[in-house]
């Protein structure tokens, strides 16, 4: 998957725009985790924050919970901030047998809301997450209060062309072994142009150590979760977002959508889609220089818009 080399952002990055790192550990997410039973396995959960109020936080791939760790920390003084890990990524124990795809996702959601006792959720989701936040909203309204999206799947964009060679290599058994494995046997692989940070990040820092150990470890321990991660990969080769846009149109709930502009994954007109998307949409802010998983990188942003949604003052 070749990929562009990254220019448009450099001085902003140079000036220091991202969030300082270090403010939630790896060890800490580690302590923080726990593990809620379901009838779809056992899902791993990382809570933080009390409060009548939640917010629920869905990553991509093939990242995990991870991903949201400085925003849950922040947001967390606002909100009770709920975590999972999806269903064959991250920690997550699914049951034998149990299907991966977006409808399951949503199931599985649905079913971990009603466990934890959350009637109604801010919803805050990145990449194939925000394919399944959309979901969500339409198939469960009442779970959802609002929706802050992030570079993700679009109906006109699912699953986008720069996913194929993905796709193709997990219908085959190879993707975790050629794409994966090599960057937790060597981390400074994963920070090349052609790895996962060279293609999704903006910062040459990212991804951290830590956060490849978080991400694809677990991806890589065994057969049995390498094989879970194929069935992930395939199930997004379906357009799992064909027909939504009408319901999108009707949903009542806000939404406000914020786009890294140097993401080469996702459409560049993707932005001015999701502009007129929405029933209750909220505007597009576009990020110069940012990448897919932009979040992760500008954890400031992400607790900025969310207040801004909520209509919490910091």
């Amino acid at each position: 998957m070749k990929r562009r080399t990254f220019m448009k952002g450099a001085a902003a990055l140079a000036a220091g725009a991202m969030a300082p790192a270090g403010a939630m550990t790896l060890d800490r997410w580690r302590r923080l985790r726990r593990f809620v039973a379901t009838p779809y396995g056992r899902i791993a959960v990382v809570e933080q924050g009390r409060g009548p109020a939640a917010a629920l936080f869905l990553h991509g791939f093939p990242l995990s919970s991870f991903q949201w760790r400085d925003a849950v920390a922040a947001l967390s003084a606002h909100r009770r901030c709920i975590a999972p890990d999806f269903m064959a990524l991250g920690f997550t124990e699914p049951a034998p047998g149990q299907a991966v795809d977006a409808d399951a996702q949503v199931a599985m959601l649905a079913h971990l809301l009603d466990t934890l006792d959350v009637r109604q959720a801010d919803v805050i989701a990145n990449d194939s997450g925000g394919a399944v936040a959309q979901l969500l909203t339409v198939r469960h309204p009442d779970r959802v209060r609002s929706l802050l999206l992030t570079n993700c799947d679009t109906e006109p964009d699912c699953p986008p062309p720069a996913l194929k060679p993905v796709i193709d290599l997990s219908r085959t058994g190879r993707f975790v072994d050629e794409w994966l494995l090599p960057s937790v046997l060597d981390h400074r692989l994963a920070r090349t142009k052609e790895g996962l940070g060279g293609q999704c990040y903006a910062h040459p820092g990212s991804p951290t150590d830590e956060a490849i150990d978080a991400y694809l470890a677990p991806l890589t321990a065994s057969p049995a979760r390498q094989a879970l991660v194929h069935a992930y990969a395939l199930a997004l080769e379906r357009n799992i977002l064909q027909g939504i846009a009408p319901a999108l149109k009707r949903a009542r709930q806000p939404v406000r959508v914020i786009w890294g502009t140097a993401d080469d994954i996702f459409s560049a007109a993707t932005p001015a889609y999701l502009e007129q998307a929405f029933g209750n949409g909220r505007g597009v802010r576009r990020l110069a220089g940012y990448k897919l998983f932009w979040p992760e990188e500008r954890p400031d942003v992400v607790v900025e818009e969310a207040l801004a949604l909520w209509g919490v003052s910091a």
